[in-house]
């Protein structure tokens, strides 16, 4: 009975993990080394320089006190060495790898914001990194976020007035993101453009705060992407409902108009019983999914005089944007799927309208509107090159095409 029965729970919450810890110890030993190796190329620098008495005159002078800096595999700590002169002359050893007053690496840096935008509040931000870094990570406040807010502002404001003149813009999908905000029954209403270059890449071109989707607030938009350098592209994608199209004349009258198809299926169904949805979708598929312009024109016809006479609201919807709905044709065919409707916003704003949702009630108007960005920024890195990307120089020098595909030489000799 001489055995103790009670056991130690005094660090039952630690969680050992010999692995890590052999990883840190394998860090710690690296980043001392690096940082004197440093130092010793820094005393180089100044191997020539002695006193009266012919010594070095820049010699090491011990180190400063421990530090601990956050990583990806927890704080690793290191010292920091010192340097003096000797001969009156101030000189000051900085360290590249560990400057003064870091306390996180860069990847940990880069974390906060990424776990702020994914749904992390500021207040959540400590323990979901303690979770993610270990017990001993610290340093990690809502004040963080705060700072970093501030520099997505001083970013976004940047970004508005970065030069467009360096690239072609070929394509162009528009559309208009409605969110809500603190303190206000008014939804903010985002007006977005992205537009694919000559090389096939995308890019965000505007996150602009609007008036609903007027005229005005689009042609403030367009004038704004003009005076930055942004010449007509040759084929703009919207929905029909907008204000842009006016605005779009008026800026920029050269450029083709394409509706999208999403938004116009699902404006016509509205008109129409939900009994009657399932054939009337399957006949507007149909349309745009016909492999040449006349073929489309078979099935329009089709649908309109299915439905004419029972849901003329149905039809009136389709015919009244009939040859928008159709641009598509005199475009490659390697880029149909993309430029038959405004995807490429709707998908990169799915995430966006996700997090702003969740963050309605804690953001102003500004800061939503830096929100949306810094989020567009992180899903534009995803996005892959327009699909057919090489097509576009056909595009760039106007040649024409007939549904979707370049005549051949003997086609045009024989025209």
């Amino acid at each position: 009975m001489d055995e103790a029965t009670i056991i130690d729970f005094t660090r039952r919450d630690a969680v050992t993990d010999p692995l890590t810890d052999l990883l840190r110890k394998g860090a710690r030993e690296l980043l001392q080394a690096a940082v004197e190796a440093e130092r010793d190329a820094f005393l180089a620098e100044f191997a020539e320089r002695r006193t009266a008495a012919g010594r070095a005159a820049v010699v090491g002078s011990g180190y400063h006190p421990e530090r601990a800096v956050q990583t990806g595999i927890g704080p690793v700590t290191v010292k920091v060495p010192k340097v003096r002169a000797k001969d009156g002359k101030p000189v000051t050893f900085r360290s590249a790898l560990v400057p003064p007053y870091v306390r996180k690496a860069k990847s940990i840096e880069a974390a906060l914001p990424w776990l702020y935008l994914k749904g992390i509040s500021a207040g959540e931000m400590g323990v979901a990194l303690k979770v993610l870094l270990g017990s001993e990570a610290t340093g990690f406040s809502a004040n963080t976020i705060s700072r970093l807010k501030g520099q997505w502002a001083a970013e976004y404001d940047d970004w508005r007035k970065a030069d467009l003149s360096r690239d072609e813009w070929v394509y162009i999908w528009v559309d208009g993101i409605y969110s809500g905000l603190r303190g206000t029954d008014d939804r903010l209403c985002v007006l977005v453009v992205i537009g694919v270059n000559a090389r096939g890449e995308k890019h965000f071109l505007a996150i602009e705060d609007g008036v609903r989707e007027s005229t005005q607030s689009w042609r403030e938009v367009l004038l704004g992407l003009k005076a930055r350098g942004f010449a007509a592209p040759r084929l703009a994608t919207g929905d029909g409902a907008m204000g842009f199209w006016v605005a779009l004349e008026e800026v920029f009258p050269t450029t083709r108009q394409q509706r999208c198809w999403m938004h116009k299926t699902g404006n016509v169904l509205n008109y129409l019983p939900k009994l009657t949805q399932p054939k009337a979708k399957k006949m507007l598929h149909d349309i745009w999914q016909a492999e040449t312009r006349e073929d489309a024109h078979t099935a329009f016809d089709l649908f309109v005089e299915s439905f004419e006479a029972k849901y003329p609201k149905a039809t009136e919807c389709l015919i009244k944007d009939r040859d928008e709905l159709l641009t598509f044709y005199d475009f490659p065919a390697q880029h149909w799927q993309s430029i038959r409707t405004s995807n490429p916003i709707e998908s990169a704003f799915a995430t966006i309208r996700h997090r702003t949702k969740r963050t309605k009630g804690c953001l102003s108007r500004d800061g939503m509107l830096n929100m949306m960005f810094k989020l567009g920024q992180c899903a534009e890195k995803s996005w892959r090159k327009l699909r057919g990307f090489h097509h576009l120089a056909d595009v760039i020098q106007g040649v024409d095409l007939i549904n979707g595909i370049k005549p051949s030489n003997q086609d045009q000799a024989a025209a």
